[in-house]
């Protein structure tokens, strides 16, 4: 016999898997950032320009291209990437700086 699960534990399986969606992104992000400071070394080293703005396009470009794939606001996904885009050209700068 099976039983149905009430809403208030359905809800809380879902919030389950979204907590671990978070926490996935938080690494990932984590990842991300410490190989864009590994850039900004580098680019720091030989003293390249913080921001690519060819490049940032082209990221732009790609990623609302997988978040229609994706079933993702595109638009949604050029202000995450564009936010996070600001934040390592900061940390590029700081890199430069020191």
């Amino acid at each position: 016999m099976t039983t149905e699960k009430s809403p208030q534990e359905q809800l809380l399986a879902m919030r389950a898997s979204i907590d671990n969606f978070d926490a996935a992104l938080v690494h990932i992000l984590a990842e991300r950032f410490r190989k864009t400071k590994e850039v900004g070394a580098l680019k720091a080293k030989y003293d390249l320009p913080p921001s690519d703005p060819a490049r940032e396009g082209e990221q732009v470009e790609r990623l609302r291209r997988l978040a229609e794939k994706s079933d993702l606001d595109p638009d949604f996904a050029e202000k995450f990437l564009e936010f996070v885009i600001r934040e390592v050209i900061q940390h590029h700068k700081a890199a430069a700086r020191s």
